[in-house]
Parts: C-alpha cells; structure tokens; sequence
C-alpha cells in the first residue's frame, strides 16, 4: 500500500502522484491520510486504483474520476464524484449539495444522507443513497438511475428528462414535469442490480416507487407555458 500523509505532503503532491500512474501501474492501493477536509482530492484520476481517504474531503472530491474506486471514510463536501465517466466513488458518511453532478456514469454509493440537488443534470451515472436526499435531487437528470433508501425533499426530479428514480421514502414534492410511474418487472430487476452493486443485497426492491419524465416539455408547447 502507498501512504501520503497531507499532514506532511501538499493536494498537489498527492494528485500528481495519482495522475502519473497508468493503466499497467502495480501501485494499486493508496491510502491517504489526515486529509482534513481538503478540497479536491482524488480529483481527475485515469488508472485502476484504489484510494482511500481515511477521513473527511472537501469540495470536488473524485471529481472527473474514471476507472478508479475512491472511498472517503467521512464526509464529502460539495459536487462529490462531480463529472465522473467510470469507477465507484464511495462516501461513507454524508455528502454536501450537488452530489454526482453532470456524472456520466460508474456508481456513487453515499451511505449517510445527501444535500440539495444530488444528481443535477446526471448523464448516465448510477447514485445509491442509503439516507435521504434534499431539495431540487435529479434536476433536468438526463440518463442513469438514482436510488433513495430514504426521504426525498422538494422539487424532486425537476424538469428530469430520462433518468429513473427509485425512493422507498416519502417524496416532499414533485418538480416540474416529474410523475410516479408504474414499477414494472424490468424496473424491479435494475433495481435489484443496483442495490446488488452497492452491497446492498439484503435490502429488498418492494416499497419503492419510481419517478421519471412525463414527457410534456421535451417540445415547446404554448399550453404548458408556465411550467418552463
């Protein structure tokens, strides 16, 4: 395992170590201590690495992350796995606004609970979140799943266009644009999947409900005016 201490090393000596590794690296562990709350950590990664985060980080955590598996053992601070293409970002704890934002895919697993518009304009990413989520979650979401074990707050999935939502909670309130749909066979077995990915096995897929798109502002039309 490969150590930095930011107690001793800069962000910058750690990101820069991170960043020359290549996808053939055998430095496929590291762990990263005392990195008091320090914002954007692990940011930007391209390799098959594992890096742990043996307490809380900042803002843009595992931002851009691709291919890696990043675990933060505390909470994440705003815009957590912000823009990620591929990997598993893993937030043990709770995670601030803007969780996954604008991600295109791999899997954030938030195990506590997650702020104001987690997945905002999300591409293609997979969110578990094992808490709650806050106001305005799944803002015009475009592709990918987000699932809530917990409570969401208002304006849920806000002018969403094809993404799915899954909440076994109560729902505050419904954005713009934003219906309960029928949960059909083929919605019970991605959720399962995603559950399964995870590690959440044990919890079953009955109880939730899911959300999505109705489809009336994908074209202009004089009769829904006041929704846009």
């Amino acid at each position: 395992m490969n150590v930095i201490d930011l107690a001793q090393a800069s962000r910058r000596d750690l990101n820069g170590a991170l960043h020359r590794l290549g996808p053939d690296t055998d430095a496929t562990h590291w762990r990263v201590l005392n990195p008091g709350g320090q914002h954007a950590l692990a940011v930007g990664l391209d390799a098959p690495v594992t890096v742990e985060i043996a307490g809380h980080a900042g803002y843009y955590c595992a931002g851009m992350n691709k291919t890696a598996t990043v675990i933060v053992e505390g909470n994440a601070g705003v815009g957590v796995a912000e823009n990620m293409m591929s990997g598993l970002v893993h937030v043990k704890g709770d995670a601030s606004q803007s969780a996954g934002a604008t991600a295109h895919g791999g899997l954030l697993r938030i195990d506590g609970n997650a702020s104001a518009r987690c997945g905002i304009s999300m591409k293609g990413v997979h969110i578990v979140v094992k808490g709650s989520i806050g106001p305005m979650s799944a803002f015009m979401a475009q592709s990918g799943a987000l699932v809530v074990l917990g409570d969401a707050g208002d304006a849920l999935g806000d002018s969403i266009y094809e993404a799915r939502i899954f909440v076994k909670g109560s729902v505050a309130s419904l954005g713009t644009d934003c219906v309960e749909k029928e949960m059909r066979e083929e919605h019970r077995v991605q959720l399962r999947g995603l559950l399964d990915e995870a590690g959440l096995a044990d919890e079953p897929v009955e109880g939730f409900r899911r959300y999505g798109s109705a489809r009336r502002l994908y074209n202009f039309h004089v009769d829904h005016a006041g929704a846009y």
